[in-house]
C-alpha cells in the first residue's frame, strides 16, 4: 500500500485508447505484479510467461473456448515498462462489445479497473518520473499546437526537473552544513561560509525569478493567447472570426448588435494556438440585452492578452477613430488598429487613414486575414521564443516558485542582519521544502490525489 491509498500490489486494467473513435483499434493497458500471468490466463498463442519484454504476439482472446477477438499483445517486463511494473497493451479492434469483454475478463482473472491517471502515479511512485514530469504528460495530452507541445515534451523528458534538482542540490550542501552547525551551537563556530551561502542564494533567486516570469509565456502556450475582436457594431467582428476560421461560425448580419453575447473559438497559428473572442459591438443602447454584451465585451477586453480592434471606414471618420483609441490604451493591452472593408477604399482614402498606422483587410473578401496573423505573431512576441528553453506552465508550480523566493529572502535577510544558525537553517528548510512539492520530493495524499484525478483513467 502506498501513502496515498492506492494499492499498488494490485493490477489494474484500462482501456488507453480514447472511447467512442470510429477508429480501428482500441489498445487495453494492464500493469501490476500478474499482469503478464493474468493476460496470459485469457490469451491463446504463445505463453506470455516465456517471452521476452518489449516483444509483440499475435494471438486470440478467449472465454473458455469462445473465440472474443484476434489481438496484438504487447510484453513490457518490469522494470523496462512507463509504470516500471510489468505491463501488458492488447490491442483488439475498436468495438465497444469487444472492449467490455475483454476487460471484464481480466478483471474475472484478478485485475481491477484503474482510476484516474494510475498508470502515470504509478510510474511517479516507482521512480519512473518525479511529479512535475508526470503533470507534463497530462499537458502533452492535451497539447493542440507545436509550441504547447513542445513545451509540454521539454518537460516531460525532465528540463524543468533537472534545472530544479541542481538547485536543491546546491543548497542542500549549505542547509547540511547549517544544521552541522546547530551541533556545535555551544563552541559558536561557522562550517558555511555566510558570504558563499549569500552568492548561492542571490543566484538561485534569479533562477527562481527567471522561472516565475516564465510563467506567463508558458502558459500562454498551454492554453492559448486570448484575442478580443472589438469594435462598433456591424464593422465586420463576426466577418473577421469566421474568416480566420475558415466557416460560418459566427452570425453576420447587416443589421447593427447581432451580436450580444461573446462566442469564442480556437486556431493555430504558426504553431500557436490563438483563442478568438468576437464580442457584441461598443455603443450606448437602451437595449437592454445587449447593454449587457457591451458589458461583457469591456470585461473581456480587460482579460485578454491582445485586442484587435476594427474600424469601418464606411461609418468611421479618422477623427471618430481617434477618439475612441483612448479607451483601449487605457487598458495597457498589446492592440492592433484594423481599417476593415478597405477593398472599398482608394488609395487617396486610404492615406487619410496612415495617420493610425493601421493594417487594411477585407474580412468578407479575405484580403489582409494572412498578413494579420503574422502580425498577431509579432504583437504577443511569440514569434522568437525558444520553447526549448525551461518553462513554467502550471500554476502549482508558480505558487511554489513564489513560496521558495520568500524564503530565500528571509535567508539573505537572516545572513544580512546575523540571526542565529537555528532560524537560518529554519528558513533553508522552507526553500527545499517548496522546491520538493514541485518535483514530488515532498509530496501529500490530497495533493497527489488532486493532481491524478484530472488525468483520464488509460493514463
Amino acid at each position: 500500500m502506498s501513502n496515498t491509498g492506492y494499492i499498488t500490489e494490485d493490477t489494474i486494467v484500462a482501456l488507453a485508447t480514447s472511447s467512442g473513435t470510429n477508429g480501428a483499434i482500441a489498445v487495453i493497458r494492464v500493469s501490476g505484479q500478474h499482469a503478464i500471468k493474468i493476460t496470459n490466463e485469457i490469451f491463446k498463442g504463445k505463453n506470455l510467461l516465456q517471452q521476452a519484454s518489449h516483444t509483440i504476439h499475435f494471438g486470440t482472446i478467449r472465454d473458455g473456448e469462445e473465440i472474443i477477438d484476434e489481438v496484438l499483445v504487447s510484453l513490457f517486463v518490469a522494470p523496462n515498462s512507463y509504470t516500471r511494473e510489468n505491463s501488458v497493451e492488447i490491442s483488439t479492434h475498436n468495438s465497444k462489445y469487444i472492449i467490455e469483454r475483454v476487460v471484464s475478463l481480466l478483471i474475472k482473472k484478478g485485475a481491477r479497473a484503474a482510476r484516474p491517471g494510475e498508470f502515470t502515479l504509478r510510474a511517479f511512485l516507482n521512480g519512473g518520473m518525479d511529479l512535475s514530469q508526470a503533470e507534463a504528460v497530462a499537458d502533452l495530452i492535451a497539447s493542440n499546437s507545436a509550441a504547447s507541445h513542445q513545451v509540454a515534451m521539454q518537460q516531460m523528458r525532465g528540463g524543468f526537473s533537472n534545472q530544479l534538482k541542481s538547485l536543491r542540490e546546491d543548497l542542500i550542501h549549505f542547509a547540511s552544513l547549517i544544521e552541522l552547525e546547530l551541533d556545535f551551537s555551544e563552541e559558536d563556530v561557522e562550517f558555511a561560509n555566510r558570504d558563499q551561502l549569500k552568492n548561492l542564494i542571490n543566484k538561485i533567486q534569479v533562477i527562481v525569478q527567471k522561472l516565475i516570469q516564465s510563467f506567463e509565456q508558458g502558459n500562454v502556450l498551454k492554453n492559448g493567447v486570448p484575442v478580443v475582436i472589438a469594435g462598433k457594431p456591424n464593422v465586420g467582428k463576426s466577418t473577421l472570426l469566421n474568416a480566420f476560421l475558415n466557416e460560418e461560425r459566427a452570425i453576420v448580419s447587416d443589421i447593427a448588435g447581432t451580436t450580444r453575447d461573446t462566442i469564442e473559438d480556437e486556431i493555430n497559428i504558426h504553431g500557436v494556438t490563438f483563442r478568438f473572442i468576437d464580442t457584441a459591438g461598443i455603443r450606448e443602447t437602451a437595449d437592454v440585452i445587449e447593454a449587457k454584451g457591451v458589458e461583457r465585451t469591456r470585461e473581456k477586453m480587460k482579460q485578454a492578452r491582445l485586442i484587435i480592434y476594427l474600424f469601418d471606414p464606411t461609418q468611421d471618420k479618422v477623427e471618430e477613430v481617434q477618439a475612441q483609441l483612448p479607451e483601449i490604451e487605457r487598458l495597457q493591452i498589446p492592440f492592433v488598429t484594423i481599417i476593415n472593408k478597405s477593398d472599398l477604399l482608394s488609395e487617396a482614402q486610404k492615406a487619410v487613414y496612415n495617420v493610425l498606422n493601421p493594417l487594411y483587410i477585407s474580412a468578407k473578401e479575405q484580403i489582409g486575414v494572412e498578413e494579420l496573423k503574422d502580425e498577431l505573431i509579432n504583437r504577443v512576441r511569440l514569434g522568437n521564443l525558444n520553447t526549448d528553453d525551461v518553462m513554467v506552465t502550471n500554476i502549482r508550480h508558480v505558487e511554489a516558485l513564489q513560496k521558495t523566493a520568500d524564503s530565500l529572502e528571509r535567508v539573505i535577510y537572516g545572513i544580512d542582519n546575523p540571526v542565529t544558525s537555528d532560524f537560518l537553517a529554519m528558513d533553508i528548510r522552507q526553500a527545499l521544502y517548496h522546491l520538493g512539492e514541485i518535483t514530488g520530493s515532498v509530496s501529500t495524499d490530497d495533493l497527489l490525489d488532486n493532481i491524478f484525478s484530472k488525468f483520464c483513467i488509460g493514463k
